[in-house]
């Protein structure tokens, strides 16, 4: 094991991007888990992500070692309500990967819906693909269908989409479309390019709506489509290799089956 100076005279990678190519997690995520004492290499526990590992290294998490990296894949998920997008819940709460088909690898997911929300969930053995895909410089537009209370103001609905600040926090332009009103609520067609937290909750709740239903249809080129709660399809490797963001298009290989899995 190598750190500090002498990471400069050893060949490979960082510890973290090892992991995220490996499908442990993302980068910021695999650096937190080496703070919580979880990553070892050649049986060593990590102290700091300063390390690079070499060919003939043996990481693990949680004392389980970690896969050689496989071909970047991806898949659509349609995540039902009621799921947290998290390994491991401090609540006990289950979690996307506890639903998952038990057939997938190990994944982590693109971005997050939150325990309330439902709809498109990409999923990836490669933390190097999920990053590349969650950077707003990538300029991907997120869409939802959202029901929310309240009584539709166009005017201000209008000027969400020179950006708005909330409780503090500065979001990006946004795009709303009143998609049907009823005299109870209303549909409403959202789009975002950043993915804040809670976003377009907080957003929407600036006008005076209420969100109660909140589904995303796509992220960027994919498409919930006709996918059922639950149910997880693989992205082919052809579309993959064409709609995956520049920065991202030396990770693939060949691969990607489009099969489809039940819940």
């Amino acid at each position: 094991m190598s750190s500090g100076g002498e990471d400069s005279e050893r060949k490979g990678e960082r510890v973290a991007k090892v992991l995220a190519r490996a499908g442990v997690a993302s980068r910021r995520e695999a650096e937190r888990l080496i703070e919580q004492g979880r990553i070892s290499l050649n049986g060593r526990t990590l102290t700091t992500p300063a390390v690079l590992v070499g060919d003939g290294d043996e990481l693990a998490l949680d004392g389980e070692p970690v896969a050689a990296r496989q071909p970047t894949r991806l898949w659509r998920y349609h995540k039902p309500p009621g799921l947290v997008t998290t390994h491991r819940d401090e609540k006990g709460r289950r979690t996307v990967f506890d639903a998952l088909p038990g057939d997938l690898p190990r994944v982590i997911s693109v971005g997050r819906l939150d325990v309330n929300s439902e709809g498109l969930l990409l999923l990836t053995n490669d933390g190097e693909l999920a990053r590349a895909m969650e950077l707003p410089a990538t300029g991907w537009t997120r869409r939802y269908r959202v029901r929310a209370f309240g009584k539709a103001d166009e005017a201000a609905l209008a000027r969400l989409k020179r950006g708005v600040e909330v409780e503090g926090v500065r979001y990006g332009p946004v795009d709303v479309k009143i998609e049907r009103e009823t005299p109870s609520h209303l549909w409403l067609l959202v789009g975002i390019k950043e993915g804040k937290n809670r976003e377009v909750r907080k957003v929407l709740q600036s006008v005076e709506l209420a969100v109660n239903r909140l589904i995303r249809i796509s992220y960027g080129p994919f498409q919930l489509g006709n996918l059922e709660p639950g149910e997880v399809e693989e992205v082919t490797g052809k579309v993959l290799r064409e709609q995956a963001p520049k920065s991202a298009r030396a990770l693939f290989a060949s691969g990607g089956t489009g099969r489809r899995a039940g819940r």
